[in-house]
């Protein structure tokens, strides 16, 4: 990657419009970002959805495309689900929501490009650790995207992602987990802005000031698996997970993600035979 910008083709994801003079009022109550923040800027911001015990659901974002509609978009499979539990709440809101699944295409690249084609809706967003710019492109506008930028391969934004320790569902996020454990504070949470679904238990936590794990980066020998895996202690008792592993090595240790244990202190992969690899916590 030699090239300061490069293109993720995110595909097309899951997109709902939720429009009115109570939409984000209604929003800011659905999720733990401040959606205030997005009114009348070109920026789009990363959030959870949890439930009442402040439990994970959806990771999303949202991005403002008018003073009174916000779009928030998720996973392509999310679809029908997203838009159940956000709509469970709508009593008497004045909040019109419209589906736009497939009506659009999400690029992100990173850097910020100063030239954006007409037609495509573009806003600053970092998604994996380095600034970066959407594009949200309508199906059916053709545009070379190779002119601006080259495509990222699955093996180089597996790299970055790590390298940078963002979390990704699947791997590091799963529903039903704690949004603080996976160091969501400082992009998906806002701590100031009042009362979410969930946001009690939230609350607390950064009151309290600890979880029972951590998402964190760790140094794994290059010749190990890579699959993920759970890590132990010196006498055998787990002491963290393995979540993600680089497809690059650097030099004799490879980078990953993964969760540590609270207090724990050693980290040792274990083979079939028995055998511990010391796993080194960064």
């Amino acid at each position: 990657m030699n090239s300061l910008f490069h293109q993720i083709d995110l595909g097309q994801p899951a997109l709902l419009e939720f429009r009115g003079p109570d939409a984000v009022r209604f929003l800011n109550g659905q999720t733990t970002q401040d959606v205030r923040r997005l009114v009348g800027g070109e920026i789009s911001l990363h959030s959870c959805i949890t439930d009442a015990k402040g439990r994970l659901q959806f990771r999303v974002s949202l991005t403002s495309v008018a003073d009174d509609a916000v779009w928030v978009s998720g996973l392509a499979e999310w679809r029908e689900a997203l838009e159940t539990r956000l709509t469970r709440y709508l009593i008497a809101d004045d909040v019109e929501v419209i589906d736009h699944t497939g009506a659009f295409r999400l690029v992100h690249f990173t850097g910020e490009l100063a030239q954006v084609p007409a037609g495509v809706i573009p806003r600053t967003a970092d998604r994996y650790g380095v600034p970066g710019m959407d594009w949200w492109i309508p199906l059916g506008l053709e545009i070379d995207l190779t002119t601006f930028a080259p495509l990222m391969d699955f093996k180089e934004l597996e790299t970055l992602r790590i390298a940078n320790g963002i979390p990704a569902w699947g791997r590091e996020l799963r529903e039903g987990m704690l949004p603080p454990e996976a160091g969501l504070e400082e992009t998906d949470i806002s701590y100031q802005k009042g009362c979410y679904i969930g946001q009690e238990v939230i609350s607390r936590i950064k009151s309290a000031g600890k979880v029972n794990r951590n998402l964190t980066k760790f140094l794994i020998p290059a010749g190990a698996p890579m699959e993920i895996g759970i890590l132990v202690d010196s006498s055998a008792r787990a002491s963290g997970e393995i979540t993600s592993v680089s497809p690059e090595a650097q030099g004799e240790m490879r980078l990953a993600l993964g969760y540590a244990k609270r207090g724990a202190s050693e980290f040792f992969l274990k083979d079939e035979a028995g055998n511990l690899s010391a796993v080194k916590r960064i």
